[in-house]
């Protein structure tokens, strides 16, 4: 019986270590994901009235003891974002954390249980709804309201200046934004025909339908007609997103710019920017903010236009496992410590301890 008992017993000894290996690595792993997912900051929701309306918020302050702080206030890009963007900014908020700054974000309306429909703001009505914001920050007990500022990111470019000329801020930073919601599009189209390696046969296609959309929006025209017009096949188009479209497709920052004139203004640019034109963007702002402003310029060669690095976000197991373990590497080399230097520098030669 024994030459049949003691391998069992082996087996048994092996299965049971492999088994407590499994668990020991297994959390270990979760451990490692909890940790890199702490962020240096004290979080709590916020109820922001705004018209007949609340706005869901989330307030991220330091844990540095001041009793008051400046404020980046987050104005969030095209989508149903939510108010954290699905923790992508919690990064960046530990970021201006580390610099003496509180932020402040909110729900779009309509997701993650808000009330409204985002899709059914014009830019204004976004930029009412930033200044509201401001409003109720300003009379918060824990911010200081003489160092409030924006942070927007691509669709909210139309948005900062809007703001800015609502109510006063002490700085804009503007990440990948756009300027001319036209030119941008088809600046975006192209760009895509190219990295697919479109044929000249259907880069030509592409373009003439791009071309019968802009007719039937300066004509107004209802979903349904372009729905027809597509010949029946609405390609992912919504009756929703074309109001959206409808009501913003003559968006331009061009001449709004001039309303961040005397602010500190941080623009941040990717290399690899398939939707906004980088090099206009730029031009733009140097010809309306360089005379009466200190606008700095930043570029992030390796980053793609949501600021993360081309190598993480063009392979889905590296954006996954990078999201999971290092959270912080996501972004372009340099960007979170230089909108953090860019909020520090700001309190230089003030009193940062207010």
């Amino acid at each position: 019986m024994c030459p049949k008992i003691q391998p069992r017993r082996g087996g048994l000894r092996i299965a049971v270590w492999s088994f407590v290996t499994v668990l020991v690595v297994s959390a270990g792993l979760v451990g490692v994901v909890l940790w890199q997912h702490s962020y240096d900051m004290h979080e709590q929701r916020v109820s922001i009235r705004h018209g007949d309306h609340t706005l869901n918020g989330v307030l991220a302050t330091p844990k540095d003891g001041r009793k008051r702080h400046g404020l980046v206030v987050y104005v969030h890009g095209d989508g149903p974002v939510d108010a954290t963007h699905d923790d992508g900014y919690k990064p960046m908020w530990e970021a201006n954390a580390k610099a003496g700054y509180a932020s402040l974000s909110w729900d779009k309306p309509g997701v993650a249980g808000a009330p409204g429909d985002w899709l059914d703001q014009s830019m204004d009505d976004r930029a009412d709804e930033a200044a509201a914001v401001i409003a109720w920050a300003r009379a918060h007990p824990d911010i200081d309201g003489d160092r409030i500022g924006l942070w927007g990111a691509s669709q909210a470019g139309w948005v900062l200046p809007k703001v800015a000329a609502k109510t006063p801020v002490s700085f804009v930073i503007a990440v990948s934004p756009a300027i001319n919601w036209l030119q941008q599009g088809r600046y975006n189209l192209l760009a895509e025909l190219r990295a697919d390696g479109a044929s000249p046969t259907r880069t030509k296609d592409e373009i003439a339908k791009s071309d019968t959309t802009r007719r039937l929006l300066g004509r107004r025209a209802t979903f349904e007609e372009y729905v027809e017009a597509m010949g029946g096949d609405a390609d992912g188009m919504t009756a929703g997103r074309w109001g959206f479209i409808s009501k913003n497709y003559t968006a331009d920052a061009t001449h709004d710019l001039r309303a961040l004139s005397g602010v500190p203004v941080l623009l941040t640019l990717a290399g690899h920017d398939i939707h906004v034109d980088t090099a206009d963007t730029e031009r733009v702002y140097r010809k309306a903010l360089d005379a009466g402003s200190a606008l700095e310029v930043k570029r992030y060669p390796d980053a793609t236009h949501s600021l993360i690095k081309q190598s993480v976000e063009r392979s889905g197991p590296a954006f996954t496992l990078t999201a999971l373990f290092a959270p912080r590497s996501l972004f372009g080399d340099g960007f979170l410590d230089d909108q953090r230097r860019f909020l520090k520098d700001l309190d230089r030669g003030g009193d940062a301890t207010a």
